[in-house]
């Protein structure tokens, strides 16, 4: 069975869990609609990514 060697300092542990700590998600506002978005992601509620139509949306009744 696997023993460490040498006791993990509380430094080491602490600079090791520095990256899980759990973030929000960014949202930006649509300059035509006003919606909130993912930014990189395509707006699913018009179809647009960066100015262009890229998916057609179909009409809610």
């Amino acid at each position: 069975m696997a023993v460490p060697k040498r006791k993990v300092t509380k430094s080491k542990r602490d600079m090791r869990r520095a990256h899980d700590a759990i973030s929000a998600d960014a949202y930006v506002e649509d300059k035509v609609t006003g919606e909130l978005h993912r930014p990189h992601h395509i707006d699913l509620k018009t179809g647009m990514y960066k100015g262009k139509q890229v998916l057609k949306v179909k009409e809610r009744f």
